[in-house]
């Protein structure tokens, strides 16, 4: 199999990049090598200067905490360093102090994504490139390639109002980008100021996933087992807008979606007369050890993938919650608590980044109106991204 070289790896081989400055790492457990070591340990064997500090984002640098579940400062014992937490009990805590960057020359940032916007790691990125350009922090952006390809690209951007943790990003809801390119971009739109090195991956194709590559899949989060899971995610991410389970709590989350109230054999057959492409249902029944529904048996849909090329997964999230809509008016509705900290915007606004989806759903109207102005606004976007894309789409 093709083996690819990812930022990390190519910084292990000129580590002059950093030299004897002090530096900082944003990095979680998914952060390793192809031979599975993790980044922090193999950057500290090989760097002059001292790393200073180590920072987490959601779920923490082990990746053990559930979906905004606020993780505490900690002390790492692979390196004995201090880990600071950019996701904790507030929303003040997404970025670092000034306090956290003395000593900082250079943050460094290895964080595998899983291109879709609310996935809050880039997020995470963009709070750092904001402190450090305060600062005047060089950020070393170790590249990865996005593991759902480069090129497909859904979704539409997010209206100015409905900016937060999962709606800060200037790109489409399922981006085809890279951490390194959202970098770029980020640095062009917003930060003018901040010193910013990109690390390319070496031998990485738009067009492949990550399973071309010859790098393993280690779950980024708790609830990301699988690359399967992560190529349903940018639709099925939109189930957590509702009281509907999104399979957390089982093994099979975002595969599974459902409630106790829910005709499952109904919805599967309805669900698959729809004839959407690369995507097949099963009426099923679970129970979520915790979340939503937690000890209830809910009834629903499992989603097995048939061709991830030929699928459209944020238009599948939603129709898959406007179905559930339809068959089940009474029972069926949005979240109502707070969402990554917002309490008063509802969570699909957020998602999507417009209230229209939400609206639509709401008065039973047509859904390909909006599909369709989603795909004029990824055309605007990419018509923007001269000087951004450092990958060629295949040899």
């Amino acid at each position: 199999m093709k083996r690819v070289q990812t930022g990390l790896e190519v910084l292990v081989e000129t580590p002059e990049l950093i030299g004897g400055r002090g530096w900082a790492l944003l990095a979680n457990q998914a952060a390793v090598t192809s031979d599975l070591d993790p980044a922090r340990t193999v950057l500290q064997a090989v760097t002059r200067g001292p790393l200073i500090r180590l920072f987490a984002p959601e779920h923490g640098l082990d990746g053990i905490a559930q979906d905004m579940e606020a993780v505490a400062d900690v002390r790492d014992e692979l390196t004995g360093c201090t880990v600071r937490s950019l996701y904790g009990s507030s929303a003040e805590t997404f970025m670092p102090s000034q306090e956290d960057l003395d000593g900082v020359d250079v943050f460094v940032v290895d964080l595998p994504d899983i291109g879709a916007r609310y996935y809050t790691f880039a997020a995470t990125m963009d709070w750092i490139m904001a402190a450090c350009e305060r600062a005047k922090v060089e950020v070393l952006v170790l590249d990865r390639p996005n593991p759902i390809g480069g090129l497909a690209r859904e979704g539409g951007m997010v209206e100015p109002g409905l900016e937060s943790f999962v709606s800060q990003l200037p790109v489409p809801a399922r981006h085809g980008l890279t951490l390194g390119e959202i970098a770029l971009l980020l640095q062009r739109e917003r930060y003018l100021e901040l010193e910013l090195t990109v690390v390319p991956c070496k031998g990485w194709w738009r067009r492949e996933w990550l399973d071309a590559t010859g790098l393993p899949w280690v779950p980024p989060s708790p609830n990301m087992p699988t690359l399967e899971t992560a190529a349903l995610y940018p639709g099925l991410c939109l189930v957590e807008a509702t009281t509907l389970s999104e399979g957390r709590g089982t093994t099979r989350p975002f595969n599974l979606v459902g409630a106790p109230w829910i005709d499952a054999e109904r919805l599967a057959k309805k669900l698959q007369n729809l004839g959407l492409a690369g995507i097949a249902f099963r009426p099923i029944r679970f129970r979520p050890e915790f979340s939503k529904h937690a000890g209830e048996i809910c009834a629903g849909v499992e989603l097995h993938l048939a061709d991830r090329e030929a699928l459209d997964p944020v238009a599948l999230g939603l129709r898959l919650l406007n179905t559930i809509h339809d068959l089940h008016p009474d029972e069926f509705a949005w979240r109502s608590d707070p969402y990554e900290y917002v309490s008063d915007i509802p969570a699909l606004d957020l998602l999507t980044g417009s209230p229209a989806a939400r609206e639509r759903i709401e008065a039973e109207e047509p859904l390909e109106p909006l599909i369709e102005a989603w795909r004029d606004e990824v055309e605007e976007f990419e018509s923007h991204l001269d000087g951004i894309l450092l990958y060629h789409e295949a040899e």
